[in-house]
């Protein structure tokens, strides 16, 4: 085992138990105080390159990415100081300017600054008010800078690295929501400073605490109990016949090629990235765009990995060389002579083994290994616990839950197929769990079914467009009265109810799902409480008109809607509805068929290569998800069945895209299935699943081009 410093290596699993004092006691003090001590190095070095001293005066260029290669503020922070923390993930907007790597200029905000001078002056000067702040604790002062509000993360680590002794190294405000709860109470509704300042007051009232380095604070609470409830699974070949293992082993990294492309973290966004990709491999991939997404998607996966993610080594599509762990960020390696893209990894040989083969393992260098995989890669092992939650991507539960905390509603949108309503009801579970007395690892392990959703603190709506007020808050409605005929009676609805009985259970969460929240009119349905919605204003009380009740929404109920995209774009949504609720995206993963073929046709390549061609025509909004090939979180391989998906479910949704024009729907499906002079489809291919899944992969055949 190669040994390695990065972020969690080094120590034992938590106690099952959970519980704090059994973490406590279990919690290595010795490697504790070996961490904080290298932690600490990495700190000084940070503030020696970067004196407080120097900022009014640093230059745009020491604080910027995408400046060719230097060592500046943002990359050393980002890239380069993972013992202090990590603030990876994203866009390079949560830096507030960066230099374009393909195409000249910076990016800032255009909207408030005419110039990146007259941005970087701002920023600058809000960094410096920020430190200043920071140097007599007045936290919520710094949350409200102008200048730094897109830059929680960033300005949550640099007020850390020059004020250690006052903050704790945890930057997402979902990770510091995830501790406080754990640990007691922090109001939710504190920005990110403010809210780590609160939890550093908690954590340091606990005599269990008493004489612990934050450094030591922060590394403990993600031993004991990580927000981060699952880890990315991944296998990676070293060079094609595994030529570069033994380098890869003795050295303690994974490598791939692609070199033409440079280093990675000098790439600002992952759209930048690919355009790039696509400019210096579009030869390589004979101009296949699906081809050339999905090999650009696989290299910036290495930019995506975080300590605690596994990677599985393999040669070829049934040997597995070993199973490791990884213990640092990517890192872009010169001395090398080709295969500069490396990422630590911590490497266990033992479990080297030939498995079944994986037929999409001959044309990926990374992929991501299904849990069925995965088992038997590891199976007869014994191997730190890795919590994988049941086909949604990871952290993903975790993101919701935050945003519903913190904004009291959430919609999940994206286009048709793309698990909203599954996700949905897999987060109701998740959210209320506790109250439900579920096993956190039975519950992610397991599929939302009936039974299973019969959460007694979970009430489901759909929307439409004659459902109203009457319904949700309170109306006159018709009833039948013995011996007087129908009557119009004043009837509480179920939002009404709802905030009742949330009101009156203050200890527990309730949770509204509402399915198609898109297809009623959401402003008449909720009338005068859009307003106590926000967080703000929960817990004050208004007249209703009909009753003459008062009403309060309790802090306690929280509202998930799910949204089709394809039907209405959120843009259109009302204006006071978008302030009011959060938005989560959910997009086409064709990588869940991955390795699935029916007939010659991969799954994965043609659900990527028909949605680019929707994108270029239809927009993005108006995909194709994965779910329409799959059954039961398995892809459908069966030609009968796939071919039946496609005339009953698929094709509609493409006629509808098309309008019925034919020329579209050739783009779409292939001359082979589609007559565009003729305004016809190939009844007969249609009719054949064979001839289908042959007709599509003439029209989406794809160039291996393997690294």
């Amino acid at each position: 085992m190669s040994s390695s410093s990065g972020w969690m290596e080094g120590f034992s699993s938590p106690p099952p138990s959970g519980d704090l004092a059994d973490a406590v006691a279990a919690w290595d003090r010795g490697k504790g105080a070996q961490f904080v001590q290298r932690a600490e190095q990495k700190r000084q070095e940070v503030v020696g390159k970067f004196p407080l001293a120097e900022w009014p005066t640093l230059p745009l260029e020491r604080y910027a990415v995408g400046v060719g290669g230097a060592e500046t503020f943002c990359t050393l922070l980002e890239f380069r100081s993972q013992l202090l923390g990590s603030i990876k993930g994203g866009s390079s907007r949560k830096l507030l300017i960066y230099k374009h790597k393909n195409k000249p200029g910076w990016y800032f905000d255009t909207d408030t600054y005419a110039s990146e001078v007259e941005a970087w002056q701002d920023i600058r000067n809000g960094f410096v008010d920020a430190f200043a702040l920071a140097s007599e604790s007045r936290f919520a002062e710094i949350d409200q800078i102008p200048s730094l509000r897109g830059a929680g993360s960033l300005k949550s680590k640099a007020s850390f690295v020059y004020f250690p002794d006052r903050l704790l190294p945890i930057y997402g405000a979902e990770a510091v929501h995830h501790f406080s709860q754990l640990l007691g109470s922090v109001d939710a509704s504190l920005e990110r400073l403010s809210a780590n300042r609160a939890l550093f007051d908690l954590v340091y009232s606990m005599s269990e605490f008493d004489g612990w380095s934050p450094f030591e604070v922060g590394r403990f609470l993600y031993w004991w109990n990580d927000p981060r409830q699952s880890e990315r699974i991944v296998k990676i070949a070293p060079g094609e016949g595994a030529r570069y293992w033994d380098d890869c082993r003795n050295n303690g990294y994974i490598c791939v090629g692609w070199d033409e492309i440079g280093d990675l973290s000098e790439f600002p966004t992952k759209d930048e990235f690919r355009q790039s990709f696509a400019q210096r491999f579009h030869e390589l991939y004979n101009g296949h765009q699906g081809a050339i997404t999905r090999k650009a998607n696989e290299l910036w996966t290495l930019r995506e990995l975080e300590e605690g993610d596994v990677v599985v080594a393999n040669k070829g599509i049934s040997h597995v060389m070993a199973v490791g762990k990884v213990t640092g960020p990517y890192r872009w390696d010169d001395s090398r002579s080709e295969y500069k893209h490396t990422v630590p990894v911590d490497w266990d040989t033992s479990f080297e083994k030939d498995i079944n083969p994986e037929k999409s393992w001959s044309t990926r260098t990374v992929a991501p290994i299904p849990q069925t995989v995965y088992r038997q890669i590891v199976s007869g092992k014994t191997v730190s616990k890795v919590k994988t939650l049941a086909d949604v991507p990871p952290g993903l539960l975790q993101e919701i839950e935050g945003a519903l905390v913190r904004r009291g509603q959430v919609i999940l949108h994206g286009p048709p197929g793309t698990g909203k309503t599954f996700t949905a009801r897999l987060l109701s579970r998740f959210f209320l769990r506790e109250q439900a007395g579920h096993d956190d690892e039975a519950l992610l392990a397991s599929k939302p079914g009936k039974n299973a959703e019969r959460l007694p603190y979970l009430t489901r709506v759909t929307f439409h467009p004659t459902y109203g007020y009457e319904e949700f808050v309170e109306g006159y409605r018709p009833v039948l009265h013995a011996g007087a005929g129908l009557k119009l009676d004043l009837r509480d609805g179920v939002f009404k109810r709802l905030c009742r009985a949330a009101t009156s259970d203050p200890g527990s969460r309730y949770l509204l799902l509402v399915d198609e929240i898109n297809r009623g009119n959401v402003p008449r349905i909720l009338g005068e409480l859009i307003t106590l919605l926000e967080m703000d204003k929960r817990g004050l009380s208004t007249r209703l008109p009909q009753s003459g009740d008062d009403l309060a929404v309790p802090p306690n109920l929280y509202i998930l809607g799910t949204m089709n995209t394809a039907d209405r774009s959120i843009r259109l949504l009302d204006a006071a509805l978008r302030r009011r609720f959060a938005f989560v995206e959910l997009m086409p993963d064709a990588e869940l068929l991955s390795g699935a073929f029916v007939g010659e046709l991969s799954l994965q390549a043609f659900l990527d290569g028909l949605n680019n061609r929707i994108i270029e025509k239809a927009g993005r909004e108006k995909q194709v998800g994965h779910s329409f090939f799959l059954e039961s979180g398995k892809p459908i391989t069966d030609p009968v069945e796939f071919s039946r998906r496609m005339r009953q479910e698929v094709i509609p949704l493409l006629q509808e895209y098309a309008f019925d024009d034919f020329r579209d729907l050739e783009y779409y499906l292939g001359s082979g299935v589609v007559n565009a002079e003729h305004a016809a489809f190939a009844d007969e291919v249609l009719a054949d699943p064979d001839k289908l899944a042959a007709a599509l992969w003439d029209a989406y055949r794809v160039p291996t081009g393997e690294e």
